[in-house]
């Protein structure tokens, strides 16, 4: 049986793990690791499936901005154990990020992906052609869902991570304060 909760601290290795073995190195190299990289996923916007106490697969969401002041959120990656594809895990996990999404107030999902795949959660590239990611993406894989009627409608500019930074550690914290500043820019 297959069980959707949010993503745990100690599911990140696991997470890790899975995430290599569907998208190896490669995956830190993509245009949309840009808008993660140094940023939290959006809040009660990280889940994970898991099938007899082992993460079967995950999926996150990240605040981005559409353009210049139109929140979105940025979905990725969604990653499912190559053992359990073709069961659906994906799929339902598709569904309750997107249903946890707008019962939070999100307007609308961004993504790079399969648009043959997404099209069934009502992803499409329409709402995208004004839109641009920070680096090489292919134009036809950008896509977008409004969760909330027209959230997309007139969206143009430049995609740009908004969410939020991890906190600083308190010893890194403290050694700033404590004028540790230059000790640690050496």
């Amino acid at each position: 049986m297959i069980h959707i909760r949010d993503e745990r601290s100690t599911d990140i290795p696991a997470r890790e793990h899975l995430l290599d073995a569907c998208s190896g190195a490669a995956r830190f190299a993509k245009t949309c690791e840009r808008l993660r990289e140094g940023r939290l996923p959006a809040e009660g916007l990280a889940l994970v499936a898991v099938a007899e106490e082992r993460l079967a697969a995950t999926v996150r969401l990240w605040n981005v901005s559409a353009g210049p002041d139109r929140p979105a959120l940025m979905l990725g990656p969604l990653a499912v154990d190559p053992a359990l594809h073709g069961l659906g895990i994906g799929a339902r996990l598709m569904r309750e990020a997107l249903a946890r999404a707008g019962a939070a107030g999100h307007a609308a999902v961004l993504l790079v992906g399969d648009a043959p795949y997404y099209a069934r959660f009502g992803f499409g590239a329409g709402a995208t052609g004004a839109l641009r990611l920070p680096g090489p993406y292919a134009p036809e894989r950008f896509l977008a869902r409004d969760l909330a009627p027209g959230a997309l409608r007139g969206a143009a500019g430049l995609v740009q991570a908004t969410g939020r930074r991890p906190p600083v550690p308190a010893d890194l914290a403290a050694a700033v304060n404590d004028g540790g500043a230059a000790a640690l820019a050496a």
